[in-house]
């Protein structure tokens, strides 16, 4: 029995069967290259090229939003702790601003960050932490730990009590990892949460938008 050697060149669409290149046609069909039309190769080549881009600007953009609402959400958490004040309306909707009123953030929020089942990883590396801590634990980051996974009425964990808890500055490599399964945890559920941007050259001028939208860049 004659062995099929086959390679596949993810980046062209070209698949190559003992040595003989092909590409397969949208039934799934291997065309020898030789007969598939220039045009239809170029167009190929081209829209490989351009889908390279999108989708690494796409997870680009995926982890920009990511870093931005937990940036956020540690001001938001700062300033609940230090303060007892919080921007924003009941809603969630907010914005932060630079000192020299020159650069802005708007958040409008319909939804909440949702948190995937990392998050039960994070709860027992916590409480393993707590556990071993117990009689020097200071009682701020227990209470903090209890509100933090205590679900409300409709099984929402208290967002701002888990961004409190990524604040803390524990070197414990268990808390650590723990952190960083509530960031990996973290969801955005929905479409309805836009992050807006915002600048001007001067206080006496109209906000002009910093624009993530292919359709107004």
């Amino acid at each position: 029995m004659d062995t099929c050697i086959l390679e596949e060149q993810p980046e062209t669409g070209v698949v190559i069967v003992n040595g003989k290149e092909y590409m397969p046609d949208a039934k799934g069909a291997l065309v020898p290259l030789s007969l598939i039309k220039p045009q239809d190769k170029l167009q190929d080549e081209v829209v490989r090229k351009i889908m390279g881009h999108a989708i690494a600007l796409n997870a680009q953009i995926s982890r920009f939003l990511g870093y931005s609402n937990v940036d956020l959400g540690d001001l938001d958490a700062l300033l609940a702790q230090e303060y007892g004040a919080r921007i924003g309306g009941v809603k969630g909707n907010r914005t932060y601003q630079t000192f020299d009123g020159l650069m802005k953030v708007q958040v409008q929020v319909a939804d909440q960050i949702d948190f995937g089942p990392e998050l039960h990883i994070a709860k027992s590396l916590i409480d393993e932490c707590l556990n071993e801590w117990s009689a020097e634990a200071r009682p701020e980051i227990q209470s903090i730990v209890t509100r933090a996974f205590n679900t409300d009425k409709e099984g929402r964990i208290n967002r701002a009590e888990i961004f409190m808890l990524l604040r803390q500055d524990i070197a414990d490599e268990r808390w650590q990892r723990a952190m960083d399964a509530i960031r990996d945890s973290m969801r955005v559920t929905g479409t309805k949460q836009y992050m807006r941007f915002y600048r001007r050259d001067s206080v006496t001028e109209g906000w002009r938008p910093v624009t993530i939208d292919l359709a107004k860049a």
